[in-house]
């Protein structure tokens, strides 16, 4: 809305803003249609292989789900002259529906989008063949060896083109990387160009993409860290019920812009868990325990604490002992070799003292800016002005940040015209269901867990049952969620001074 003399004037709104320069064309005509799409008559799946409708590039055919270009893309949709709405792909398959005004509509849209982009059953089962073709490569080479899954896969926090992370336990005198980096090329195992080995890494491992269904992986040796992460993870997972939908949210978010890989500067998975670990553990409010908080209020919180107040020159995190924050003065006088902490200091809970996890996230500051956008966005469009919108009702509030590339949700219609049951129900599978992830714990010799309720009926993804559903399958096909009861929003959660941190929660120095 913009003021010309004594008018007011209403502007169409602009739906998505990515963070590049619009003019950058290197992913311009994203959503192509892809080869092999259903299986053939033999019932033999068929390689994934999208195209698009531009020139290829490799950004592109490295992340399926970059947005570079995007807006670009959508200027060649336009309005059904007989229905007025929105023709082509939009970017946000997840919006079935119309929601409500507000705070309110931008929880009940986190809660579809989680349901949208959550696992699958035939995404988890074409991971885990991928993962045996890997495991026999292995076992061939060292039949003694040990294989485990960590990382995302293992705690069902994976998007569609997450990567797959696996460890290799065994005794050798020297980390035999390229015995097996050899031996992956022979068997074809591994897409030809995409195999690489970083031996010079802090953490060596051997980053492969697999030939026939385009999953990447990364393989590391006797690194027991990575399985013990994924145990915390799971941990808070009980204890904030929340985190999930944060988290895929947030993933989305930062993998659609190529901020997620550490090994690029970005903040990788592990981070960026911790981040809202100690967000939820140090808010001021009680209830972010509680399956009934409205989780737009607490994404858009995130957004303000790390985009625009959390103070990186001079403080760190610490999620142990129930969460603080630390002076990084007094953090580099226990540190050895004159080692500074980063400009992300994150303390690994599971490694107290030197071990810094965003030690490696050089873009960090890039994060900020990305976070900072994003909150302004989200406040300008759950705002009351936003109601003004000649395009309101039927836009996307959670779009204006996030968007799911056609080429993505192809290849997710791919993965189940190849994987899937016919006579299945579609149904996300969040690491949760006691079917396909026995068979990954079986994988990492784990005892299911006895706590697991057997499946209801009544389970719905809403608020109000979501210690429920993070268990549980079955979602899709649940009421819609009750609206909470509205929260504020436009609210300061920190404020950084030339001081620390002014926050009423404990300091450890």
């Amino acid at each position: 809305i913009f003021r010309q003399g004594s008018t007011f004037h209403v502007q169409e709104q602009r739906d998505f803003i990515p963070l590049e320069n619009n003019h950058n064309h290197r992913a311009s005509g994203r959503g192509g249609v892809p080869m092999g799409h259903q299986q053939q008559s033999d019932g033999v799946a068929v390689l994934w292989r999208g195209l698009t409708d531009g020139l290829p590039n490799k950004r592109k055919r490295d992340n399926k789900a970059s947005t570079f270009g995007y807006n670009s893309s959508l200027l060649h949709t336009g309005n059904d002259s007989n229905t007025g709405e929105l023709c082509g792909y939009t970017g946000t398959p997840w919006k079935v529906r119309n929601y409500s005004e507000g705070i309110i509509g931008l929880h009940e849209e986190i809660t579809d989008f989680y349901r949208y982009i959550s696992p699958r059953p035939e995404e988890e089962k074409m991971r885990l063949e991928v993962v045996d073709r890997i495991k026999e490569v292995i076992h061939d080479l060292w039949p003694s060896a040990e294989v485990q899954v960590f990382g995302s896969f293992s705690t069902g926090l994976y998007l569609p083109t997450s990567d797959i992370d696996l460890v290799v336990f065994g005794k050798w005198e020297t980390l035999p990387l390229w015995t097996l980096e050899e031996a992956l090329r022979k068997r074809n195992v591994a897409d030809e160009n995409s195999i690489k080995v970083l031996d010079k890494a802090t953490v060596p491992i051997i980053k492969l993409t697999d030939s026939f269904t385009e999953v990447k992986v990364d393989i590391s040796f006797n690194v027991k860290s990575g399985v013990k992460a994924a145990c915390l993870i799971k941990d808070f997972k009980e204890k904030y019920p929340v985190l999930p939908f944060l988290v895929l949210v947030l993933k989305q978010f930062l993998l659609q812009r190529d901020l997620n890989e550490v090994f690029t500067g970005g903040i990788g998975s592990y981070s960026l868990f911790l981040m809202a670990v100690s967000f939820l553990q140090l808010h001021y409010r009680e209830d972010v325990c509680s399956p009934n908080i409205n989780i737009g209020v607490l994404l858009i919180e995130f957004f303000e604490l790390y985009g625009r107040n959390f103070n990186y020159l001079k403080t760190g995190i610490r999620i142990k002992d129930g969460g603080s924050y630390v002076a990084k003065d007094e953090v580099q006088k226990s540190m050895m070799d004159g080692y500074r902490p980063s400009m992300l200091y994150i303390e690994d809970p599971l490694q107290p003292g030197n071990n810094d996890v965003g030690r490696s996230s050089y873009g960090a500051m890039q994060v900020k800016q990305a976070f900072d956008y994003a909150y302004v966005v989200l406040s300008h469009a759950v705002s009351p002005i936003a109601k003004y919108y000649p395009n309101n009702e039927t836009e996307s509030i959670l779009g204006r940040i996030i968007r799911v590339t056609r080429e993505v949700d192809e290849y997710r219609d791919w993965i189940r015209s190849n994987w899937g049951n016919q006579f299945q129900i579609e149904l996300p599978l969040n690491k949760n269901d006691v079917v396909l992830s026995q068979q990954l714990d079986e994988c990492n010799n784990n005892v299911p867990d006895e706590d697991v309720a057997p499946h209801s009926k009544t389970s719905s993804n809403s608020p109000h049952h979501l210690h429920h559903c993070v268990r549980l399958p079955h979602p899709r096909h649940c009421p819609p969620p009750p609206h909470p009861p509205p929260a504020p929003v436009m609210r300061l959660v920190l404020k950084t001074y030339n001081r620390i941190i002014s926050y009423p929660v404990k300091m450890e120095m």
